[in-house]
């Protein structure tokens, strides 16, 4: 594995932020890390890049302990952004280039490719306080990505963007991912994690309470359901035993249940009442499975 954590803490004084956390994360894949604010995401980011040393356990990337000389080979894209307000883009960019190593001559041709693949190349001589929220985040993101990083975290990448420039961002990370690039990817939107990642964890309160493949994760899960779409009255249903719960939609209902047998009788019982014009078995979503397993107060 290209990035290995292997039963990771972390404490401060009698907290413990981090708790035996291990993950293993191969070369050219997006990894989802997910968690609630305050489960320990941010202070493994940190001790991925170095600024923090764990208190147990180890990290290693591509074998080898993480230090400033593997600095270079790292991006990241914080939640809490840190662009220099009055610097104007170009000598901003440029600087963070230098310090993972670059030169300048190879930092501006980067640059000039970043800003137009992002449709920015306008804003390179503004300072970075006259620029709007989304294209500070832009400049944020082209930050990160500038000095071609092996590893790269993000945290929260699309806060701040409309729906036409987030399209624009996954389809650069894609990109990066597709030219062999290992990314470690946070959000607080399942859809969009569901969207881009093969593999996943979930920490709660430092503890890591989900982990492996999407389709495993789903697979796993305690819920499943049973959409049916009738023109007949199938409240009856909900009797059935296995049916959880049940949220009627315009077109009929979606059945919650505990076993897929379950949905079997379902069908047969609908049948019964008459034709029906869809019926599905649904897999959770990954915001279900997030619910159940941090609780609905941090979803």
């Amino acid at each position: 594995m290209t990035l290995l954590l292997e039963n990771v803490t972390k404490r401060f004084g009698d907290f413990t932020a981090v708790d035996d956390l291990s993950l293993s994360v191969g070369e050219g894949t997006m990894y989802g890390f997910l968690g609630a604010n305050g489960a320990g995401k941010t202070t493994t980011f940190r001790m991925i890049l170095g600024l923090l040393n764990a208190n147990e356990g180890h990290i290693s990337w591509k074998g080898k302990r993480i230090s400033y000389a593997t600095s270079s080979e790292i991006g990241y894209l914080p939640e809490e952004r840190g662009l220099y307000p009055k610097m104007k883009v170009e000598d901003q960019l440029i600087f963070l280039a230098q310090l993972r190593g670059m030169n300048k001559a190879d930092a501006k041709k980067e640059l000039k490719h970043w800003l137009e693949r992002f449709e920015v190349p306008h804003y390179i001589h503004k300072r970075v306080e006259e620029l709007s929220k989304g294209n500070q985040q832009k400049i944020q993101v082209i930050a990160s990505l500038l000095h071609r990083p092996q590893l790269l975290i993000l945290d929260e990448p699309f806060s701040g963007l409309d729906p036409v420039n987030v399209e624009m961002l996954k389809s650069a990370i894609l990109d990066f991912r597709n030219e062999g690039a290992t990314i470690i990817f946070s959000s607080h939107r399942m859809d969009h994690v569901e969207e881009l990642c093969e593999q996943l964890s979930i920490v709660h309160k430092g503890k890591q309470v989900v982990q492996g493949s999407l389709r495993d994760v789903k697979r796993s899960s305690s819920k499943q359901y049973v959409r049916i779409h009738s023109d007949h009255d199938l409240k009856q249903l909900a009797s059935i035993q296995g049916v959880a719960s049940v949220h009627q939609t315009v077109e009929g209902a979606v059945y919650q249940i505990e076993a897929e047998q379950v949905a079997h009788e379902l069908l047969t019982a609908a049948l019964k009442s008459g034709s029906i014009r869809h019926f599905e078995i649904e897999e959770p979503s990954l915001q279900d499975i997030f619910i159940e397993k941090v609780g609905k107060e941090h979803a």
